[in-house]
Parts: C-alpha cells; structure tokens; sequence
C-alpha cells in the first residue's frame, strides 16, 4: 500500500512537471520576435528611349531684321513626337542645311533655344531690310508726323503695330466764303502696320535738335496713293490701335468709310460734327 503510495505522487510529480515545461515553452514562444517579412523584390523594366530628331534652334535672342550668323543657331535634340513639320530638321547634310539659314534675316524675333522656321526668315539677296520683309503686292511709304509725339501716340507707337492716319487739315471754302478758316480731319486709311519709327535730326549752330518723325507704313498701292495726297494737303496723324482689333480676321483697310467734317475748330472752340 506504501508502494502504492509512492507511485501515486510520482506520477503527480511528473504531470506537474510536464506542465511547468509546457508552461515555459509557451512563454518562450510568445515573446519570440515574429519572423522577419521577405525582402520585397525590385523589378526593373527598361523603357526604350524616346525617339528624337535634331532641329535648327536659335542660340541667342534674335530680334526682328538680326542678320543669321553661324554663331546664332546650333542643332539641338528635340522631342520627333512634339516636332512640327516647319522646323529645319536636320536631314541630309547637317551642315549644308544650317549654312543655308547663316545670312538670312529674321523676319520676326526669335528667342534663345526657340526652333527656327523656313517662312519666319528671308534670303535679302542683296535687298534692303525693307524690301526683304514686304509682302508681296505691299508697299513702304514713310510719312513726317509731329516731333513732339503728340501725334504718334505719345511717341508709344512701335513697329507691328496697327493703326489709323488721320488727316487734318484747313477747310478752304470755309475761308473763301470769309468765314473764319475751319479745321477738319478725316480718316485717310485704316488699320496699316508700322514697319519702323524714326527720327528726322537736323543741326543748327553745332547743336542737334529733333524736326519731326518719321514712322514708316506697309501700304497697298491704292493707299500708297491717298497717303502721298493727303500728306501735301494736311497734317497727318497716327491713332493706335488694340492688339485685339487689329489682329481680327475680316480685313479692315478700307471697309470703313473716312468720316468727313469729323471736327470743326472756330475761334478756339471745337465742335463734333460726326452727329449732324
């Protein structure tokens, strides 16, 4: 029975044991640090590159009427998808193509790095810059204004600008009929662009001084004529116009009637007569 015993509590003394170590076990298992995560895998994908062409481009900024010298353009790689067809691109002979352009004009400015364009350059063939920038059937008439600038806009009136030439002048049957002299204006022509804006300079006593100005007009050859008469019949004068207006697409050059007996100046004082 004492064996009996004795077995008994060793058995109790096993279970409990094997219980204490399951006990440890699991307390080592949970404060385990979990298992590191794989390290994610990097997939390289090689993109093919971008096709490219090479174009003519401006090295510096060129204004309107800059003579081309080798210096100013260089071939430069350009997008072949955003490439358009009035670029110089680069086929054939590179050098023989940029050689072309060295000597032409630049009819309008260019900006540093901007493309260059066939219709944007003129050969001069030994013309003037006048004559190279011309369109053809247009003419370049040049007329004397106020030196003052008070009728040139302020002297603010640049070339590519639009704008209108009034005449003023002195109504001579007024004066026959001995009535005090009237002045009038009229509109010559309309919406004309400025080719260049000068200054007559004259010397007297060994000092220079400021006659008039000059501004220079692209004209057809009907307002060629109306300006030359009405520069001997009058004064003439330039009224700016909007960027927005000139640029509209319905031609304006003489769709609008001259407006006679605009203003009527009599002792001092002046009256509209557009109304009446």
């Amino acid at each position: 029975m004492i064996d009996g015993y004795f077995e008994m509590k060793k058995s109790r003394m096993i279970v409990a044991g094997v219980a204490v170590l399951a006990t440890m076990g699991a307390f080592v298992l949970s404060s385990a640090p979990p298992p590191a995560a794989p390290e994610p895998t990097t997939t390289v994908v090689k993109t093919p590159p971008m096709p490219t062409v090479d174009v003519l481009v401006a090295t510096v900024d060129l204004p309107m009427g800059q003579l081309i010298n080798e210096p100013d353009v260089r071939w430069q790689p350009f997008p072949k998808d955003a490439s358009n067809p009035s670029f110089i691109a680069k086929e054939g002979d590179g050098e023989a193509i940029r050689k072309s352009v060295v000597g032409a004009i630049a009819r309008y400015p260019f900006v540093a790095n901007e493309p260059m364009r066939r219709e944007k350059l003129i050969q001069p063939n030994g013309s003037g810059f006048l004559a190279a920038i011309l369109p053809p059937g247009k003419r370049a008439v040049a007329i004397t204004t106020d030196a003052s600038g008070a009728t040139t806009a302020g002297g603010f009136i640049l070339p590519n600008d639009y704008v209108d030439i009034i005449r003023v002048f002195r109504d001579e049957d007024s004066a026959s009929r001995g009535r005090p002299a009237e002045m009038r204006s009229e509109v010559v022509v309309a919406n004309v662009r400025v080719l260049a804006v000068g200054q007559n300079v004259q010397e007297r006593g060994g000092e220079k001084f400021i006659t008039s100005q000059t501004a220079t007009l692209e004209l057809d050859p009907r307002q060629t004529e109306q300006i030359i008469l009405a520069q001997r019949q009058g004064t003439l004068s330039l009224a700016l116009r909007s960027i927005q207006d000139a640029n509209r697409s319905e031609p304006v050059t003489n769709t609008e009637a001259p407006r006679r007996g605009v203003t009527l100046v009599r002792f001092g004082l002046t009256t509209d007569l557009s109304a009446k």
